[in-house]
């Protein structure tokens, strides 16, 4: 891991993401680029008026102010940041400059008990998840000492998952953490005996040329299995992956993503499928 990308609004969220961003950096030795995005107009960006100018002046400067004053904090000592300030918010840079940087992450938080609900559905932030070629870290509250050594992998094993496989898997080497894969059973139409589970599991894996062990794990839903089986396993986060269409939501039936983020106490990780 070389890089992360670290969004911030200075809210109390942002700076649960700094800081588990800077635990990540000191171990890893990685550089942090720290990204405010501003919400100016873009029609008054090519603007010649003379007010608009001043207005938009004053704006850029107070923001780097603001984030300049906002990483003064000791915990940053000794690892290397650059402040990056955008004029308006256009997620899809995030990834652009991603690939630019060779970034490896990018961190952000959400807020408050509704997660991802108020984070992403609905909301700019949905462009993040939806845009990123790179993975996505979402801290929901305060994480001390934050290191990802082993994580939940979690999916249902239909073909169009492999490539969020993939890239999880290559996130497990960069971080030389152990990648734990579940599937969750629930008792509903969807419920497989273990001999069809373990026969679809194996068409996926044979596909995904990989000899990784996964568990079969039963619950009453699938969030609530994952959740429980990352709990249980004492595990540092919970990867998943994502839609780039539809975003987080639609990886299983339904919205196990939002309920996964708003309910789990530890930080989870999205891939793109």
């Amino acid at each position: 891991m070389k890089k992360i990308i670290v969004l911030t609004d200075f809210s109390e969220q942002s700076e649960y993401a700094l800081k588990a961003a800077v635990d990540l950096a000191k171990k890893h030795d990685v550089e942090l680029f720290v990204v405010h995005m501003l919400e100016l107009n873009q029609a008054i960006l090519p603007s010649t008026d003379g007010i608009y100018i001043e207005q938009t002046v004053f704006m850029v400067k107070l923001a780097e102010k603001n984030l300049n004053e906002f990483l003064k904090k000791p915990y940053l000592e000794g690892v290397k940041v650059t402040p990056v300030i955008k004029h308006y918010k256009v997620y899809s840079e995030l990834d652009a400059m991603a690939k630019e940087h060779d970034a490896d992450l990018i961190v952000m938080g959400s807020n408050g008990a509704s997660g991802f609900e108020e984070l992403v559905i609905g909301s700019n932030a949905e462009k993040v998840v939806r845009n990123a070629t790179v993975p996505v870290l979402v801290i929901k509250g305060e994480v001390e000492n934050l290191s990802i050594e082993r994580f939940v992998f979690a999916c249902d094993f239909n073909d169009d998952n492999l490539p969020a496989f993939q890239k999880a898997r290559e996130f497990a080497e960069l971080l030389k953490a152990s990648m734990e894969v579940v599937f969750i059973n629930t008792p509903n139409d969807e419920f497989l005996s273990n001999k069809d589970a373990y026969q679809k599991i194996n068409k996926f894996l044979t596909k995904a040329n990989s000899a990784q062990q996964v568990e079969i794990y039963n619950d009453y839903s699938v969030e609530q299995g994952i959740i429980n089986y990352g709990n249980t396993i004492l595990a540092d986060a919970i990867a998943i992956p994502t839609h780039g269409r539809k975003g987080i939501s639609h990886f299983f039936n339904g919205s196990v993503g939002e309920d996964v983020v708003n309910h789990s106490r530890i930080p989870v990780i999205t891939f793109k499928i």
